[in-house]
């Protein structure tokens, strides 16, 4: 929720690229963080050797803000393109280790309810950042609104350690060798 409030650049992917090409570079702005997220899901045999998922959730989300403020200060349509990539493979990354936690904590009984809450995290995040950079970049620039807003978020996924010493700390549940020779 950090991460989409205060560090989701979409609403200014028009302003971005009329300065970079206009059409063209927009298909590029906004597919960039889909290259990203299936970059990732190619690559993702490496997930399954991580134990600390509350670790790489906030490692990710911290990744996920540092690529958008580069993103703010770059100066052409590759660099862009590069950045919201990066961005995506971390939010593919974090989706991974938050998919996982949900299916080893949360009792059956309480996953419906717990769904809806989730749900209302996913659309609303998203949504509220894009109308924090437009508002921002109204204000100001479309790069000081993303360079903030990664900023920002940067500084709230660190704070997360210390608020939520738990999550930080969880460990995937260890399934006994023969369930996991089986798997794979």
């Amino acid at each position: 929720m950090v991460a989409m409030t205060f560090a989701m650049p979409v609403a200014l992917c028009p302003a971005m690229a009329d300065a970079w090409g206009g059409r063209t570079a927009a298909g590029w702005l906004y597919s960039a963080m889909s290259f990203g997220s299936l970059f990732t899901t190619i690559f993702s045999g490496w997930t399954s050797k991580i134990s600390r998922h509350g670790a790489a959730v906030v490692i990710a989300a911290a990744v996920w803000a540092v690529a958008i403020v580069f993103l703010g200060f770059s100066r052409s349509l590759p660099v862009a393109v590069f950045c919201l990539a990066v961005a995506g493979a971390a939010d593919s990354v974090s989706g991974v280790f938050r998919s996982t936690i949900w299916n080893e904590t949360i009792p059956s009984d309480l996953r419906g309810r717990l769904a809806g809450v989730e749900m209302i995290s996913y659309i609303s995040g998203p949504l509220l950042g894009n109308a924090r950079a437009g508002w921002i970049a109204s204000m100001s620039s479309n790069a000081l609104s993303v360079i903030s807003g990664g900023f920002i978020c940067f500084i709230g996924v660190l704070l997360c350690i210390p608020l939520l010493p738990a999550f930080w700390a969880y460990r995937a549940e260890r399934r006994p060798a023969a369930v996991e020779a089986h798997a794979g």
